[in-house]
């Protein structure tokens, strides 16, 4: 991936993973089955780290509407393929349900791997997450990029979470994915970087140390891609339609635009410590996109939905030309009459204290049986 031909216009692309579940919420540990029943035999879809999880990647997309397309194709394709083995794709952070019985691991000598080294870490934290890339095919660009974001983490964070239950029990977090996965010794957010050398050296002490056992497993929630020409945003949970996945794409893509304009300007990044950076990230994990966070320019607790209005304020021009302006609008005022991910799976559990409504929620409906809910 790299920059297009139009100033401002950066290509992006999007990795989206999802858990399989029964009609009763439990794990369907069939994902190479599942990935088999497919009908695309071109889409990038393929198994995760346990057999519960299925796995989606779009190509290189110009804009929001190729995206979107792209995401809800992908999804409708691994419904499809679920359904076919009698299960369920669904689009959170966690799992919904309580399960019961030992995980299963993915196909692959890398993953068992993983989970001989790292052990109850990977079978005791069933996770879904979901990573943009954008393109930036500079390393030491990436990196001053990645400085540049370190303060909108808890944003993004916020925006995207979509994980309040674990063990079939609301956390009282909005998402509960981010503090379970913040677990592995390389997750969290990344330091401040001055250099590609220095970044070089912190890698090679994780895998000195066996916290990482290779390079792609640097878990932070912004770090230059090791298979792409991309810095690659992993902070966010999955989101629960694909028109949420695609607003957070491009929220995401502004923000990388507006960073690389303050490079070339001269303006360097804030130095956010890290220890505030993390307690920002759990009020984000907590509160959810309702809620408060650290504003990225000053610091301050704000409310969400604010900072964001802000930043879309501020993209407006760009939005506009790229034709993309109403897909954003509407969206954010969509998540504003009916809430953020977190916010939909504890209302539709609390009207009737059931799981199977929570689950309702996110759930991806095969095409067989409707396509994707439009916002």
């Amino acid at each position: 991936m790299g920059r297009s031909g139009i100033p401002g216009e950066w290509t992006l692309g999007v990795e989206e993973e999802f858990f399989l579940v029964d009609g009763t919420g439990r794990l369907v540990p069939r994902a190479p089955e599942a990935l088999g029943e497919t009908e695309d035999p071109d889409a990038d879809l393929k198994p995760e780290l346990l057999r519960y999880q299925v796995e989606s990647a779009t190509g290189v997309c110009r804009d929001a509407h190729d995206l979107h397309r792209e995401l809800t194709d992908l999804r409708n394709q691994l419904a499809l393929g679920a359904a076919r083995q009698d299960a369920r794709l669904a689009a959170s952070g966690t799992v919904v349900h309580a399960q019961n019985g030992d995980a299963l691991i993915g196909p692959g000598s890398r993953y068992h791997q993983i989970a001989e080294h790292f052990g109850q870490l990977v079978v005791g934290g069933l996770v879904c997450g979901c990573h943009v890339h954008v393109g930036v095919d500079d390393r030491a660009v990436a990196l001053k990029v990645s400085n540049h974001l370190r303060p909108w983490l808890p944003v993004l964070l916020a925006l995207s979470a979509n994980s309040p239950f674990v063990d079939g029990k609301p956390t009282g977090y909005a998402s509960s994915r981010h503090l379970l996965y913040s677990r592995w010794p390389s997750g969290g957010p990344p330091p401040y970087l001055e250099s590609l050398d220095q970044y070089e050296s912190i890698v090679a002490g994780y895998l000195e140390a066996e916290a990482a056992l290779d390079r792609k497993m640097v878990y932070w929630d912004v770090r230059p891609s090791e298979h792409q020409p991309t810095i690659e945003i992993r902070v966010g949970d999955v989101a629960a339609t694909a028109q949420e996945a695609t607003l957070f794409a491009i929220v995401v893509r502004c923000l990388v635009a507006h960073a690389m304009d303050l490079i070339a300007d001269g303006v360097a990044a804030p130095n956010v410590p890290g220890e505030l950076l993390r307690a920002g990230m759990w009020r984000a994990a907590k509160d959810g996109l309702a809620g408060f966070c650290p504003d990225p320019r000053t610091g301050e607790l704000r409310a969400v939905q604010a900072i964001l209005d802000e930043e879309i304020n501020r993209c407006t021009p760009e939005l506009k030309r790229t034709e993309e302006l109403e897909l954003v609008t509407s969206t954010m005022d969509w998540l504003r009459q009916r809430g953020g991910g977190a916010e939909r799976q504890l209302r539709a559990f609390e009207q009737h204290r059931r799981l199977d409504d929570a689950l309702d929620e996110i759930v991806v409906p095969a095409p067989a049986m409707g396509v994707e809910r439009h916002l």
